[in-house]
């Protein structure tokens, strides 16, 4: 079984900075592509970013010049360094993930972290 911590989330003023990290644990597994996902109240759940094991990365238009995602592989961990937060940005952030588990590939979310960015 594999798991997906995140950590990272909370509240900051417009124009505000915030990093989130999402870990993946467990055993025998190989992770495909990483990314995060966020769903405001009242919308779908719509990605942000994602980075693939070859190093592409992709973003939503509405964050793209701020928002940045990495991965240390060694740590099974991917990043989110979120800049020039605006109150749009409020949501719930869930970090998804594509893994092989005894190679089977197979989808995980995290339990999601809020982000609350005030005007």
């Amino acid at each position: 079984q594999v798991q997906l911590v995140e950590s990272g989330g909370g509240l900051v003023q417009a124009g505000g900075s915030l990093r989130l990290s999402c870990t993946a644990s467990g055993s025998n597994f190989r992770i495909n592509a990483m990314g995060w996902y966020r769903q405001a109240p009242g919308k779908q759940r719509e990605l942000v970013a994602a980075s693939t094991s070859g190093g592409s990365t992709n973003y939503a238009d509405s964050v793209k010049g701020r928002f940045t995602i990495s991965r240390d592989n060694a740590k099974n961990t991917v990043y989110l360094q979120m800049n020039s937060l605006k109150p749009e940005d409020t949501a719930v952030y869930y970090c998804h993930a594509r893994i092989e588990v005894a190679a089977i590939p197979r989808i995980y979310w995290g339990q999601g972290t809020q982000v609350t960015v005030s005007s």
